[in-house]
């Protein structure tokens, strides 16, 4: 079952919830407020393998056509991060 993203448009919390395709879209409460005024959130993610190195060229899988949004230009924490492994 897939993972959703919900924003409450009450109190701006951001919650996730496993869902059946057929059920994102259906009303959802808010666990913080309990308020009904929330709509679901276009997510994003990224995966990397073992040893991939996004500076070689990309690295991005999302196959948005040049219009990436997950952020496949390293950043410096990123680069950071990759020496201390």
């Amino acid at each position: 079952m897939p993972t959703y993203e919900y924003l409450c448009q009450a109190c701006s919390t951001i919650y996730e919830e496993r869902r059946a395709y057929a059920q994102a879209d259906a009303a959802s409460r808010c666990p913080e407020c309990g308020s009904s005024r929330v709509r679901r959130r276009l997510s994003t993610f990224i995966m990397f393998s073992p040893g991939s190195d996004l500076s070689a060229g990309g690295g991005c899988a999302c196959s948005a056509g040049g219009a990436c949004a997950c952020r496949a230009t390293p950043t410096r924490d990123d680069r950071v991060y990759n020496k201390q492994r």
